[in-house]
């Protein structure tokens, strides 16, 4: 797993505790929870993020720095980047939270990121936590930095579809791979119509980028286009790569006098 962290633990019993949940612990007595580091992790992140958006906006004032922040921590952001790194499949979870899918549950994956932030700082320090939260969230920041409190893609759509449209969005998705390391591709249409595909590392991240690509070719489209039905066309989108970080001078400059009021 360290290789899709970005991290080599010097010591492994830091990462063992980040994904034990505490249904564990109340069956395994002496086990230690990962709430702590959970504690820990919460703070190294917002630190991380905080800095990063700070350095990249030196004009945006504090209003818009904050919701950008509160785009990349907030807990459904997280289980996403959770779920893409394969942290589900190795959750020590109680037989109760088994069960009821706790290896999927948005709540305890954005939890156990954040305890692995904890980890990891104790670890390696700042620098080493810096460098995990950038390597697996560094996208997500730019994103976020892009249009704070916006509309997410699948909103966007959801809305074009529905105002402009008068018809209902759907998705199809299908996996593949093995457990701890699936690739999912999801196509949207629109009146049984395929618009956009998209490849991500989660279902709701393939959802999001074929969205996305569906966005685009809608409102892109000529609206008298003669062969727009018939041409059927899709546009892929994947996913960044989130180990090549886009320079300060690559990043449009943030908004300050038009963003509305924190």
């Amino acid at each position: 797993m360290a290789d899709r962290i970005g991290h080599v633990f010097a010591d492994p019993e830091l990462l063992v505790v980040a994904v034990c949940h505490r249904s564990w612990c109340a069956e395994n007595p002496g086990g230690t929870s990962n709430e702590r580091l959970e504690f820990l992790g919460d703070a190294v992140l917002g630190a991380v993020v905080a800095e990063e958006l700070y350095r990249r906006f030196p004009t945006a004032d504090e209003g818009w720095l904050s919701r950008a922040r509160a785009t990349v921590v907030r807990a459904t952001t997280l289980a996403e980047a959770a779920e893409e790194l394969g942290l589900g499949a190795e959750l020590r979870l109680g037989k109760g939270e088994e069960a009821t899918g706790g290896r999927e549950k948005p709540s305890i994956l954005a939890d156990a990121l954040e305890a692995l932030f904890g980890a990891v700082h104790l670890d390696g320090g700042r620098p080493a936590s810096q460098a995990v939260v950038m390597h697996l969230l560094g996208s997500r920041i730019e994103a976020a930095s892009g249009e704070p409190g916006h509309l997410d893609d699948k909103s966007r759509l959801q809305e074009h579809a529905s105002r402009v449209l008068r018809e209902p969005v759907s998705y199809r998705v299908v996996d593949s791979g093995p457990e701890h390391d699936k690739t999912f591709v999801a196509t949207v249409r629109i009146h049984g119509r395929p618009l956009g595909t998209g490849t991500g590392r989660s279902k709701k991240q393939a959802e999001q980028l074929a969205a996305r690509a569906a966005y685009l070719a809608l409102t892109s489209e000529p609206p008298d286009a003669p062969d727009a039905e018939a041409a059927e066309a899709q546009i892929t989108v994947s996913p960044p790569d989130t180990t090549d970080r886009t320079t300060p001078a690559d990043v449009p400059s943030a908004p300050n006098d038009e963003a509305p009021n924190a």
